[in-house]
């Protein structure tokens, strides 16, 4: 077996999947999805073919040229972090049909009953399938190096519908014959009550972006490529369109730096509070948080991270998670230059400076197993969600900015042009990556150490904090907070969450309790609508022992799931040197009570995180 990825069975001499079809009958009583793939191979094979499969029933492997069923076996060891292998044995066939079931465990869905939605009438189900989760929904061949077409049937009740990260056919009644794709009996797929709803994607996608949403669901128009989607509920749509109804500007900025926008849509889905991500760049339906929603337009930040994906990460995509900043390093940097466009220099460098903090915290959380502060990781035998931080993300933009700075913007926005033109719709690697650079920019390699910044751990001495006056007086006003001097209503009259956010992000862990308190007293930010400030107060309240703000922190981590605030929250109570026995069983108890509202990921997270520390 040749691996070609550590975090797939994929033999890299075995034909890859070049398009999938997909039957689903969506069964909400038992939170389940009774499917059918139809794979096509971009070569005729004969031998074992071997994908990758978690928490799926297999039913049947069959040639649907003839319709005879073919050899197949699961593995029987099942592999923490892999799944399970299913072994086809193919003589010279290049399509399979396979038929099965998902798993009400699988760990790419989460299933919510009528009363976790706003409207508490109908269940709602929805996908978060990176870094490799897409295998719990259907066997495929689950990494990046692979990129598919597909299309879809979604077979749902009539009072719901889908959205997915493809092109929306049509909407109609299910059809006796073939229609099914033998995902289900034609009795049932048939059955009163229901309807089909039919996907395309015409682009080839890596697995991770497959996805989809089933609930009543509506939307309102933002502009002439973007809808925005969400639980029909007037007031969060509402709330949403208001949000982000800048983006076309930041679609046609993307466009002046990046080149031509190729996928059509850009639509957005704010799901349920428990989306475990910020949000999530399925191609044409970004997935988004409701904590985005902040009533002054800031959440588009997250939107323009998610638009930026649209050239680097979906059109150009790192070929293993081990290549990971390829994705997120160039998305943070080319989210940045958009925010700088459309809402102005001192945005950005609030971003860059909230950034470099958290770059600054992952050092230390990395500190015993520095691998994970490196650009270009070794993620062999390690659960990506587990080591999922800032470093790609923070010190990637940082390499790039660094070019930027050495060659002057104007040769580094052309590089930026000519890079994505040449790998449009591939999936690369760092190598790749630095050769191109190499070749494009000559003598490059002279003047800044591009094996140290992929290579090599630790924050490079050619890193960079921002500059800019915003910035150096709010982390100014923080340093003087450790003297006792809390800012002025006037000094702090113009701030948003971003500011706040800096400022607090720059305090010391822990300070006396009657500081925080009295901070508190003077800006209510334990009532601060934005998370990213309620929850950086909140992360200062635990690490200064005061009990009187955890039922806050037990509201807070009971009505989102979203991983950026469960993760520093729920380590803040149980990590350290001092005695915290009681915040220890509190984190427990909580856990315990809000674990079946988060999304199986974010579950595996904080389970990982108490279970480390207790």
């Amino acid at each position: 077996m040749a691996p070609i990825d550590p975090h797939s069975f994929t033999d890299a001499t075995h034909p890859l999947t070049s398009h999938i079809s997909l039957s689903f009958y969506f069964d909400f009583s038992t939170s389940t999805i009774f499917s059918s793939a139809l794979l096509t191979l971009c070569a005729p094979h004969t031998g074992d073919l071997l994908l990758d499969t978690r928490s799926l029933t297999i039913k049947s492997v069959i040639d649907p040229i003839n319709n005879t069923k073919l050899p197949f076996s699961l593995s029987s060891d099942v592999d923490p972090i892999k799944g399970q292998h299913l072994t086809v044995s193919l003589t010279n066939h290049s399509k399979i049909l396979i038929t099965f079931v998902t798993s009400p465990s699988s760990s790419a869905l989460q299933w919510l009953t009528p009363p976790q939605t706003f409207n508490k009438k109908f269940p709602f189900v929805y996908t978060q399938c990176q870094s490799i989760h897409a295998r719990s929904i259907f066997p495929c061949q689950d990494t990046p190096a692979s990129r598919v077409r597909y299309n879809a049937k979604l077979n749902i009740p009539h009072q719901l519908s889908a959205v997915m990260s493809a092109r929306h056919v049509e909407r109609r009644a299910p059809l006796a014959g073939s229609d099914s794709g033998f995902a289900c009996d034609e009795s049932l797929w048939c059955a009163e009550g229901r309807v089909v709803e039919e996907f395309t994607m015409e682009q080839p996608i890596p697995p991770y972006l497959f996805a989809f949403a089933v609930g009543e669901i509506a939307y309102r128009e933002v502009g002439p490529r973007t809808k925005v989607f969400a639980e029909a509920v007037p007031a969060v749509l509402d709330a949403a369109a208001k949000e982000f109804a800048g983006t076309e500007d930041m679609i046609r900025v993307g466009e002046k730096l990046f080149g031509d926008y190729d996928w059509e849509r850009f639509d957005l889905l704010v799901l349920p509070p428990s989306f475990p991500y910020g949000g999530m760049e399925n191609p044409r339906m970004v997935f988004l948080t409701p904590t985005v929603i902040k009533g002054d337009a800031s959440g588009a930040q997250v939107v323009a991270h998610e638009l930026a994906h649209s050239w680097t990460g979906n059109l150009i995509t790192n070929k293993t998670n081990d290549h990971f900043w390829l994705n997120e390093g160039f998305t943070t940097y080319a989210e940045r230059r958009i925010v700088e466009a459309v809402q102005g220099e001192d945005i950005a460098a609030l971003n860059i400076g909230i950034g470099w903090k958290g770059l600054v915290d992952e050092m230390e959380r990395f500190k015993d197993n520095m691998e994970f502060t490196k650009l270009l990781t070794n993620q062999e035998g390690v659960d990506p969600d587990d080591v999922y931080s800032q470093v790609p993300y923070e010190k990637g933009f940082q390499f790039l900015w660094r070019i930027e700075r050495q060659i002057g913007r104007p040769a580094f926005d052309e590089f930026l042009k000519k890079y994505i033109a040449a790998f449009k719709f591939q999936s690369i690697d760092t190598y790749m990556f630095l050769d191109f650079l190499k070749s494009n920019v000559p003598g490059i390699e002279k003047d800044i150490d591009l094996k140290m910044w992929t290579e090599g751990t630790g924050i490079p001495s050619d890193a960079m904090e921002p500059v800019s006056n915003i910035y150096t007086k709010i982390v100014s006003l923080s340093n003087e907070f450790k003297q006792g001097r809390m800012p002025s209503e006037e000094e702090v009259a113009s701030w948003h969450g971003q500011e706040w956010e800096l400022y607090l992000e720059n305090l010391p862990k822990s300070v006396e309790p009657s500081q925080v308190t009295a901070l508190d007293y003077r800006y209510r930010l334990s009532e601060s609508k934005d998370y990213e400030v309620k929850v950086a107060f909140l992360q200062l309240a635990i690490g200064s022992r005061c009990s009187e703000y955890y039922n806050i922190v037990e509201k807070t981590l009971k009505e989102v799931g979203r991983m950026k605030y469960l993760r520093p929250l729920y380590t803040s109570l149980v990590q350290g040197n001092v005695k915290k026995e009681e915040e220890k069983i509190f984190a427990q108890r909580v856990f315990s009570e809000a674990r079946e509202t988060y999304h199986p990921i974010a579950q595996g997270v904080v389970e990982s995180i108490l279970s480390k520390h207790l």
